[in-house]
């Protein structure tokens, strides 16, 4: 799934080469996710003027001229691709065609991609915009896994599965310690491990792949590492299942229980 590395380097791609461009034609081939029939969708943005684009937690919103607002979740698989002319990309969701004849697929084999017009603001923070002492407050109130806590998107917006894990390897706090038994001193860590990992996963991914719309780099990563035994710095990797989530960690890592 895409992150918010991932997904801050698409938002700014996507809007240097989208935005101020009028939407001619969006075709929406696979529906069964819509919340709203197809033409709704049509009829409220074809025609308009993509005025931004912005990452809001693990969703990427196009934001148009008339005030009407496309979310786009690409969940596990989704992908995006440019094209001109003719689409040519397998697994199509949506085709998304601008005045000047470029072309936006997003695409995904699960056929999960959730599509959105005028999505629900959400009450939880971003993960990269907590107020000071929000999450220690949270946490008070929790008696679940922090992991499934930080993924969950109720508390906190944005973190997915991939750089929990890192967030909590940096943060030395054990996936499955249990969110209320969290000290204070150590939330005060975690807080700024959120801030660090997803800083510096940008700044790598960027500096890889700076006009990416589609990759969702993972070699650098620390824990999170599926195939390998051992972290980058050699420790070996634990791995278990939190609420039906793969997930990896070291005894490096303290439980609060």
């Amino acid at each position: 799934m895409p992150e918010i590395p991932d997904l801050n380097i698409f938002s700014s791609n996507l809007r240097k080469r989208l935005v101020g461009k009028n939407l001619s034609i969006i075709d929406i081939l696979i529906t069964r996710q819509l919340k709203v029939a197809d033409a709704t969708i049509k009829e409220a943005l074809e025609g308009q003027t993509l005025t931004g684009i912005e990452r809001i937690g693990k969703e990427l919103h196009f934001n148009f001229e008339n005030g009407h607002v496309l979310s786009i979740h690409l969940m596990l698989h989704g992908t995006m691709y440019w094209y001109e002319g003719r689409n040519e990309n397998k697994f199509t969701i949506a085709e998304l065609l601008f005045d000047d004849g470029t072309g936006l697929a997003i695409t995904d084999w699960q056929k999960a991609v959730i599509l959105t017009l005028d999505p629900q603001e959400s009450a939880a923070p971003d993960a990269m915009d907590m107020p000071a002492g929000y999450l220690q407050a949270a946490l008070k109130k929790l008696t679940k896994p922090i992991k499934t806590v930080l993924t969950a998107g109720k508390v906190v917006q944005g973190i997915g599965n991939a750089y929990v894990d890192e967030i909590l390897y940096a943060a030395k706090i054990s996936p499955l310690s249990i969110a209320n038994k969290i000290p204070d001193a150590n939330i005060d860590v975690l807080v700024q491990a959120i801030s660090t990992v997803l800083t510096d996963a940008e700044s790598h991914i960027r500096q890889q792949f700076p006009d990416t719309i589609t990759e969702k780099e993972r070699d650098f990563l620390q824990v999170h590492r599926p195939k390998q035994t051992t972290t980058l710095s050699g420790e070996p990797i634990l791995k278990t299942e939190i609420d039906k989530r793969k997930t990896y960690y070291t005894n490096s890592q303290q439980l609060f229980d």
